[in-house]
């Protein structure tokens, strides 16, 4: 098809099949440069048609091929070459250009998007009847590997070159049975960046040791005090404090809130929230100290457990406040939003997932593509100039006293 006839067939098809038309035109089109292509190699190899040189390559017919075409196959005519041996022998000539255009990378590609789009392996092979290698087994066998290799680039950065400043610890819930903690790092001058997660039936002491141990392995460090963010959990906590003995832990008030939130009557959350705020905006512990003290006096006389989960986090809560730095540092420090936002986006490639297996490596391989998905919209960290001012109290260590 022609670009004439092209533009008289659009003339007769309804909007809806236009699409189709332009589609089998490229299509077209493409087979047609692929030929040319082919053509083009073998006279570099045989010389020109009617005047043959003396290379030991030669024309040896045609046969039918086919090559990949936005994932689909399409049969062309295939040019063949062989090549003299010095034994008298020939053999036949690989074309680079015929080879290059049957690879089915393109289309492994395609099915993997496909995949991480939402499509199941059973609607791959649907969308795309005529491609080669989209039965369900073959698609599933796919995705197992490309999966492995997001587990592989996730776990195999180096985290022994890059100076940190801060580590954040939060954990997802996947499904009733299995929860992922995920650890993400903030270097020196406020890039984010995913270090790794670790899964189990919940956010328990071995799932922590295990993730904050195999991060130290992999080369995370700090040359002063390290600066943690936790969503609460004692067991995070703990392991933190196993292998950084000296760290400043700092209990994400986000969470801290929303504990608080759940125990009170909806009456009461406005004024929650806008002590919260204040708590987050103040800047030093003189300040802070005095924001908890109304958050006290507030919930005191109104539900002692909710007055009593403000007591649990213990200086934990007020440890930023403490090292008095800029309130610049405190949107993005005083909580661990920066995990639960990476998921925002891929929560609903993670929804169409009916069920993760623990069995497999199944959750693996989702939650390493969303977390290296998710990576690739960071950003520095709100108030990164004023980093240096936490790094210089991160220096400094109190005295230890007998």
């Amino acid at each position: 098809m022609n670009e004439v006839s092209l533009l008289q067939s659009l003339g007769q098809v309804s909007a809806s099949e236009t699409g189709q038309v332009f589609r089998d035109f490229l299509r077209g089109h493409v087979r047609e440069m692929i030929c040319e292509v082919m053509a083009a190699e073998v006279t570099e190899l045989c010389g020109p048609k009617h005047a043959p040189s003396g290379s030991t390559h030669y024309r040896a017919g045609t046969s039918p091929g086919r090559v990949l075409c936005e994932g689909e196959r399409e049969k062309v005519v295939r040019p063949r070459v062989r090549c003299k041996s010095d034994d008298g022998t020939s053999q036949e000539v690989d074309l680079a250009s015929y080879r290059v255009a049957k690879d089915p990378e393109q289309l492994r590609s395609q099915i993997v998007q496909a995949i991480v789009s939402g499509v199941s392996t059973r609607g791959v092979e649907a969308i795309k009847p005529d491609s080669p290698g989209v039965k369900r087994s073959n698609v599933s066998r796919l995705w197992q590997e490309a999966g492995s290799k997001f587990i592989e680039q996730l776990r195999g950065k180096d985290l022994a070159s890059t100076s940190w400043c801060a580590l954040m610890l939060d954990g997802i819930q996947l499904s009733s049975e299995q929860t992922a903690v995920v650890a993400l790092g903030i270097d020196s001058e406020g890039r984010k960046h995913v270090l790794d997660f670790a899964l189990g039936s919940s956010e328990n002491l071995e799932v922590s040791r295990e993730l904050v141990g195999r991060i130290v392995d992999r080369g995370f460090s700090c040359e002063h005090r390290l600066y943690a963010v936790l969503d609460g959990s004692d067991a995070l906590r703990a392991a933190v404090k196993e292998f950084f003995a000296d760290a400043i832990v700092q209990r994400c008030l986000v969470h801290k809130e929303r504990n608080i939130k759940g125990k009170l009557s909806k009456r009461h959350w406005g004024e929650l929230s806008r002590l919260f705020t204040r708590l987050r905006n103040v800047q030093g512990i003189a300040a802070a100290e005095e924001v908890f003290g109304e958050l006290r006096a507030f919930l005191q006389p109104i539900n002692e457990e909710a007055f009593r989960s403000l007591h649990e986090a213990g200086d934990d809560l007020l440890a930023l406040h403490r090292l008095e730095v800029p309130n610049t540092l405190h949107r993005s420090l005083l909580s661990t939003n920066a995990i639960e936002n990476s998921f925002l986006n891929n929560r609903r490639k993670l929804g169409r997932v009916t069920r993760f297996r623990a069995d497999t490596d199944q959750a693996s391989r989702w939650l390493s593509y969303a977390l290296l998905e998710a990576e690739k919209g960071f950003r520095r960290i709100s108030g990164h100039g004023s980093l240096t001012h936490l790094i210089a109290a991160l220096h400094h260590r109190e005295p230890v006293t007998e």
